[in-house]
């Protein structure tokens, strides 16, 4: 066989291979996915066979080993039977008549219930609320848990660190959690571990990512989670990292960006609820399961716990998205009011048809993002939705350069707030672990009012004027990005 030949037959083969992929594609891409999820894969595959083949294979299924997904079974089938018939909820406001098919929703994919009785304060000043977990850790007696997206030893967490070798010191036990690949690409990771070693805490990483190990995953998944709990009397939740507000990163630091956060401190029965996640995490990466912190238990509401609350796990753990599925059917529900929160804002096509139909129905709906992105590719796949939501009614504010708003929260009418650690965007509905904590109480609605009122004297309303007249490379770069958010 000549070298012509040879050439032409494996031209020929070349060609029946990429038919044979871009038809295998068309039948096992779009199972069990969103179409756009599915579309965006397709052109991948379809413009780049074998890189998005080789994409795919990576990153193309969310799933955790059965290993993993068993454990999650095996607390929230726990959970759901310690608090059978378990009733605190507050009886002399009845909630609105929307508010309880929703609870027995985040009851059946979560396993937690909605309890009474609980006190919530808003720890919105960066430094403050750092400060306020340390000292909280200083006053531990029994244990301390302590869960971070990043956690990071730096001069501004040293006293946090200080404060969790005092309580070894003192004989608590001490555990920590922190994500592996968020933690490893911040600052001073390495410094971070000799650290912990030293001050003797028992500490693990989450979603450790160490094939030599025998510890491999889809390499995106993230543990976003944020929760610091003390002897189960008083939890920390929120979207703070434990880190400076620059992040370390001189990037950050050389545009003037700070970090503005949103965390609630919580007292009552909600703090077992959220122990509960810490417990499933801890349970999960170390096969140690202390059931015994996992109780709830009524307590007398001494009249400033005067909050019902529910707590609402999500991520690849769970088969649904149990946050999405919590936000579509608060904005659905609402009457009167919508006030979003979120950094990165890249909704599903459920999610913008949610918003936008409140906004049509005549509902106030109104959207806090920041003036300024800190991720390229998701700060212009947030841009690409603004035209919609504008043209639907929906009004936007940019929180004004150089700081970074980074809480997320969200309230209906006036009686339901979401605050956690869930960015209403497809990477937290669908690959990262993430808490929410739903809230029901005028007063605690009345505080995050407040708090939406401080955003907006520190925004500016951006008006459908002046967005159609962005310059055409904005718009092509929107819209690109606006694709790969997609290819999950």
């Amino acid at each position: 066989m000549n070298a012509s030949t040879i050439a032409l037959v494996f031209a020929v083969l070349a060609i029946v291979v990429d038919f044979v992929v871009r038809v295998l594609a068309l039948i096992f891409v779009p199972r069990n996915r969103r179409p756009q999820t599915a579309t965006a894969w397709l052109l991948a595959i379809f413009f780049l066979p074998y890189i998005g083949i080789l994409l795919f294979l990576l990153l193309g299924s969310r799933r955790l080993p059965r290993g993993r997904r068993k454990k999650q079974a095996e607390i929230n089938a726990r959970i759901m039977d310690v608090t059978e018939g378990l009733d605190l909820v507050t009886k002399d406001d009845p909630a609105p008549h929307w508010l309880e098919p929703i609870v027995e929703l985040n009851r059946h994919l979560g396993a937690m219930p909605l309890v009474g009785g609980n006190s919530a304060t808003l720890q919105p000043n960066y430094a403050l609320s750092l400060a306020a977990m340390t000292d909280a850790v200083g006053n531990a007696r029994k244990y301390v848990h302590a869960e971070f997206y990043i956690l990071a030893f730096d001069s501004t967490s040293a006293p946090f660190f200080a404060a969790l070798e005092a309580a070894v010191k003192r004989g608590l036990p001490v555990r920590v959690l922190l994500d592996h690949v968020a933690s490893l690409r911040s600052p001073h990771y390495h410094r971070t571990i000799r650290e912990l070693k030293r001050i003797g805490v028992d500490w693990h990483l989450m979603l450790p990512l160490q094939p030599l190990r025998g510890k491999w995953r889809r390499p995106d998944l993230r543990n976003h989670r944020k929760i610091l709990v003390l002897d189960g009397i008083v939890a920390f939740t929120g979207s703070q990292n434990f880190i400076d507000a620059s992040y370390n990163k001189r990037s950050n630091k050389r545009r003037g960006l700070q970090w503005k956060d949103l965390m609630v401190r919580f007292e009552g029965p909600i703090v077992a609820g959220i122990n509960a996640l810490f417990v499933t995490d801890w349970y999960s990466e170390t096969n140690d399961l202390i059931l015994r912190e996992t109780e709830l238990t009524a307590t007398e509401n001494d009249g400033d716990r005067d909050l019902d609350a529910q707590v609402v796990p999500s991520g690849p753990g769970f088969d649904g998205e149990n946050n999405l599925r919590l936000f579509n059917s608060l904005l659905y529900a609402a009457q009167e009011r919508i006030i979003l929160t979120s950094p990165y804002f890249v909704p599903d096509e459920s999610m913008l048809y949610a918003i936008t139909t409140a906004a049509q129905s005549g509902l106030d709906v109104q959207l806090f993002v920041s003036e300024i992105g800190d991720q390229g590719l998701v700060y212009h796949a947030q841009r690409s939705y603004y035209e919609e939501l504008l043209r639907a009614g929906v009004r936007i504010w940019l929180y004004k350069k150089p700081i970074v708003l980074h809480a997320k929260h969200f309230t209906v009418d006036d009686q339901v707030a979401v605050i956690g650690s869930s960015n209403m965007d497809m990477r937290s509905f669908s690959l990262n672990f993430e808490i929410s904590v739903m809230v029901r109480g005028r007063r605690f609605v009345n505080q995050m009012r407040e708090l939406e009122q401080s955003y907006r004297e520190n925004s500016r309303e951006l008006t459908l004027e002046e967005w159609l007249v962005r310059p055409w490379p904005s718009r092509v770069l929107d819209n690109v990005a606006r694709l790969t958010a997609a290819v999950q």
